[in-house]
């Protein structure tokens, strides 16, 4: 028995610089990506998304007639604190050192009043196995952000932060992963796959 998680990374925002919790539109104009992302998807999947706009208008823009569920906070993008609206240059520039910490160590590190890969990691990890304790779900399709997803790929690997980070999540793209009930453990699908 298995539950198949459908991670798709919401539409582009064409923000310059960090976009963690502020609550920014999603540009969704473009339709032919939409409708093939929206085609590629299980019919029968139920889907949700984080509770930031630009990841709700995403999964109402693929919803067809799946059923709809919750949003769910816990899938919402790392809070990149006092960096939030910075590009990386005016990071280095403020905070050179612990900018280049969060990113070379992933860890403890965190942003001012901001979120740790790990902090993070906990929380996707949780809301993961909060879903799971209810048995096999299915086809969920979630619609949430490039660090979610790479928490979520992270948790499913096993894998350190710094070489999950080598990973691309583009916006619009499917990364597919399993939960195998029985054997309580996870099978990778597929990451980053085009609609």
């Amino acid at each position: 028995m298995t539950s198949r998680y459908w991670f798709i990374r919401h539409g582009p925002t064409h923000a310059p610089g960090f976009v963690g919790h502020s609550d920014i539109p999603a540009d969704l104009s473009d339709t032919a990506t939409i409708e093939r992302l929206e085609a590629s998807l299980p019919r029968q999947a139920k889907i949700t998304s984080s509770d930031l706009m630009r990841a709700r208008d995403t999964a109402a823009a693929i919803r067809g007639g799946r059923i709809l569920l919750p949003e769910m906070p816990q899938f919402k993008e790392m809070s990149f604190g006092a960096w939030e609206g910075k590009t990386a240059v005016e990071v280095a520039k403020s905070d050179p050192e612990l900018s280049r910490q969060f990113w070379e160590n992933p860890g403890d590190i965190a942003p001012p009043n901001g979120e740790s890969w790990n902090q993070l990691s906990t929380r996707i990890s949780k809301a993961l196995a909060q879903q799971n304790a209810n048995g096999p779900q299915g086809d969920i399709i979630i619609v949430a952000h490039f660090a979610v997803i790479l928490a979520a790929l992270q948790l499913a690997t096993g894998m350190p932060a710094k070489s999950v980070f080598s990973f691309k999540i583009d916006n619009f793209s499917i990364t597919r992963l399993d939960f195998l009930h029985a054997a309580g453990n996870w099978r990778v699908m597929g990451v980053n796959a085009p609609p």
